[in-house]
């Protein structure tokens, strides 16, 4: 069956050119065991041969003007300068006329000048895996012998922006970051990031554990499982997000982009949201390992997720597999129906499948563990998504809402402008809007 039916085919391969490989070792992270699905444990470099093979079917194969590259670990600046020199190489050689946009997601402690200048010549977004300030972000984030990594992530922060190179934070939400939200917020932004990506990390690790086998396991494996002691708790990751979106709402629309409030708002106003763990169904971004093998989704790299090998098998074949649609739909088809009757259904769509291990409260299988989450941060921000939302349609800045929830505030407090003392009917309303206050804000509030 066709996954691209009636529209032009784009799609995502997160490359993992050097596999899991990785000279930092993380607490919670999910790919660093990887490696045990190769029994050659001495090269994880993605060859010539398979790198080329890659780009040029990647190229060929997006229907759109433009075609964006994600390179990741692992620790992809593991692999060298030269070797992403070879990548603009043969991009440039295979690109036609089409335009090559490239990401580079990095613990950053490798970074130097020679690597910022690199960046900046290719118009490379460089992500920077960051959990917040220094006593934060050491909790997990350390090298293979223990030592924390704050230091040197922040000379590579450091060093992106002498060189001028546009990067954003992607930082991991567990279980002793998520309770600490404004304090990563506002270091964040001291940092400037101008885009903020929050990752709930949750993990199920096998009860009965084997040396050579994989102990983190996906949500439909039939072994005995718990989760882990780092992932995040639903409620307190709920009140994480809240606590961000009450400062972000009234302070820093337009002027910082935290992609969880951009996904929402998409789907509020019905667009695609751009995030494929909110889209009704998923199966568009799938993973390229090191040797070339093709994997359902960077969350799913497990044999029983392995579609092929690039070698052997065209990448838009097994993108259009029965395997692929088959696990793109499924996160429709079993969803639960407890989500089903949800109000917030059209914002979530049940969220990842890596998270559907839970059991609903009538008791069928299949509900996320971040469901409670979710619940919580959606019912909190529905009026002001309602307002942005409703901003839009008019053709108007959604940032005049943080104008609208500080006069939401007043009057929770008690505090009602009067026309005299504050402003006048026939005035320019206060929202930005152009419109005189008593067409605008002043119906809207009743006053």
């Amino acid at each position: 069956m066709d996954l691209f039916l009636n529209k032009p085919i784009a799609f995502s391969a997160m490359a993992k050119p050097i596999g899991s490989v990785c000279n930092l070792n993380c607490t919670y992270c999910y790919y660093l065991e990887k490696q045990k699905l190769y029994t050659d444990k001495s090269n994880f470099k993605m060859n010539d041969e398979v790198l080329e093979t890659f780009i040029r079917q990647y190229i060929e194969a997006q229907q759109v003007p433009t075609v964006n590259f994600v390179w990741q670990g692992g620790e992809p600046s593991l692999l060298g300068l030269d070797y992403f020199k070879k990548v603009i190489e043969l991009q440039q050689k295979h690109a036609g006329k089409k335009l090559i946009e490239n990401a580079f997601q990095t613990n950053g402690t490798r970074l130097d000048d020679e690597w910022c200048r690199f960046f900046k010549q290719h118009n490379f977004l460089v992500g920077i895996s960051i959990d917040g300030p220094e006593k934060i972000h050491n909790q997990y984030r350390v090298y293979k012998n223990g030592q924390p990594t704050f230091s040197d992530v922040m000379s590579g922060i450091d060093l992106l922006r002498k060189h001028q190179v546009d990067f954003n934070t992607l930082s991991v939400v567990q279980r002793f970051n998520s309770i600490k939200p404004l304090e990563v917020y506002h270091f964040l932004k001291e940092i400037g990031s101008g885009f903020m990506q929050f990752l709930p990390i949750v993990e199920r690790e096998s009860i009965s554990k084997s040396p050579d086998a994989l102990t983190l396991v996906h949500a439909n494996s039939n072994v005995d499982a718990k989760v882990t002691d780092w992932s995040v708790i639903p409620e307190d990751y709920g009140r994480f997000l809240i606590s961000i979106f009450d400062e972000w709402v009234r302070n820093d629309v337009g002027r910082y982009y935290v992609q969880m409030f951009d996904v929402a708002l998409a789907n509020w106003v019905g667009e695609r949201p751009g995030l494929c763990v909110f889209d009704e169904t998923c199966g568009n971004a799938v993973v390229i390992e090191h040797n070339g093998d093709i994997y359902s989704c960077d969350h799913f790299v497990y044999p029983e997720f392995l579609l092929g090998n690039i070698k052997e098998n065209p990448l838009t074949e097994m993108l259009k597999s029965d395997e692929q649609y088959h696990f793109g739909t499924q996160k429709l088809e079993a969803l639960p129906q407890f989500c089903i009757d949800c109000d917030y259904r059209f914002a979530c769509h049940g969220e990842c499948p890596k998270h559907r291990f839970d059991i609903a409260p009538d008791g069928e299988f299949g509900l996320n563990y971040l469901c409670k989450a979710y619940k919580m941060f959606f019912a909190h921000v529905h009026p002001y998504m309602q307002y942005m939302g409703d901003e839009l349609s008019k053709k108007r800045p959604p940032a005049n809402v943080m104008q609208w929830a500080k006069r939401l505030d007043d009057r929770k407090a008690g505090i009602v402008p009067t026309q005299k003392k504050v402003i006048g009917r026939n005035d320019p309303c206060l929202c930005g809007s152009g419109k005189k206050f008593k067409h605008c804000c002043f119906a809207r509030f009743n006053l």
